[in-house]
């Protein structure tokens, strides 16, 4: 179902309150997620900007000119969708000051409770705002590029830099656990096996903090490969394993639940996702669970944490011959099972 912040970034030119982009023109799309519909005579070329790998796929499989990372500057207008971190939409919010030229468009839109309200009332102590349209439970407001943006986007940048965590991991706003290191990873680190040896994975590496303590506990392991759907994540990872461990490292930006692993393992790790909005979705983490089984060798482990209340068992049950708990907090469990 298309989110309704998506629609509302483009009400103002079903509206007529704007007039929508006509051929020739280019325009930026920040934060694009599938499912989108352009309103008539909008026929400006459209550059999508989309880091998570499974809203990438489908709008590169629509058609679209789509990269993971903005790219280019001097466009006509750019469209940003906000979601709910605050740093990663101001961070989207600066990109667009510094790629559209003079006098460009700037459309914003996010839903009310992801807390639009008062990122329009920030970016307005900034540039003037031109108006503003409220629809489907959110607002989208929009301003002119002026000639002078510098200033502006250091004040959006300002505190949603990189930061260092544990004076070891390089992370930044939008990422999983960007500000401290996950209860649940740490717990399923605490309890690693004795020996981890041969060809090891790590599912949803986020930026890293399992592989890293992976690489330096166990030198047996001959290959470390980190699979993440989030590009920004992994471009940390790859930073945050430089100098890990003597093993070979590979890293991975893939959908697990779309795109199929082609290597065999020894040892998968995971911490999977349980929701991709703000409602849990335990079929994600099942899902995860049975692209871990298919990408083991037979005999292969799987160790993973989640959330105890998640009703995992079954489907490790199902897709391994053999599963225990190992251990468990008032928040986590961490499992393991055998293929």
């Amino acid at each position: 179902m298309t989110r309704d912040a998506l629609k509302t970034l483009f009400h103002p030119f079903e509206a007529e309150a704007l007039p929508p982009p006509g051929k020739g023109a280019r325009v930026l799309f920040l934060g694009a997620e599938p499912g989108f519909r352009l309103p008539e005579g909008f026929e400006a070329e459209l550059s999508l900007v989309q880091g998570f790998r499974p809203w990438f796929r489908p709008l590169e499989a629509s058609g679209g000119r789509v990269t993971p990372s903005p790219e280019g500057e001097g466009y006509d207008a750019a469209l940003v969708l906000c979601g709910r971190h605050r740093g990663a939409n101001e961070l989207m919010i600066a990109e667009a000051f510094k790629r559209v030229g003079e006098g460009g468009l700037i459309l914003i839109a996010g839903s009310k409770d992801e807390g639009i309200a008062s990122l329009r009332k920030r970016v307005g102590e900034l540039i003037p705002i031109e108006d503003q349209l409220p629809k489907h439970h959110g607002i989208a407001f929009w301003l002119r590029r002026p000639a002078e943006v510098a200033g502006s986007a250091e004040r959006l940048r300002a505190g949603n830099g990189e930061r260092l965590l544990d004076e070891r991991f390089v992370t930044a706003p939008g990422m999983f656990s960007a500000d401290e290191i996950d209860a649940g990873s740490k717990l399923l680190v605490e309890n690693l096996p004795d020996k981890v040896f041969g060809a090891v994975a790590d599912f949803c590496a986020g930026w890293g903090f399992i592989a890293a303590e992976l690489a330096e506990r166990f030198p047996k392991i001959f290959t470390l490969d980190l699979y993440e759907a989030d590009f920004s994540s992994l471009e940390a990872a790859k930073r945050n394993l430089a100098a890990a461990g003597p093993m070979q490292k590979n890293f991975f930006w893939q959908d697990l639940l779309g795109e199929p692993v082609s290597r065999r393992y020894d040892f998968i790790f995971m911490n999977p996702p349980f929701h991709q909005r703000r409602a849990a979705e335990p079929d994600i983490g099942q899902g995860m669970i049975k692209a871990a089984a298919a990408a083991l060798k037979p005999g292969g482990r799987l160790i993973m944490v989640a959330n105890r209340q998640l009703p995992y068992e079954k489907t490790l049950s199902q897709a391994f011959s053999a599963q225990q708990e190992l251990a468990r907090n008032n928040l986590f469990k961490v499992l393991s099972a055998r293929r």
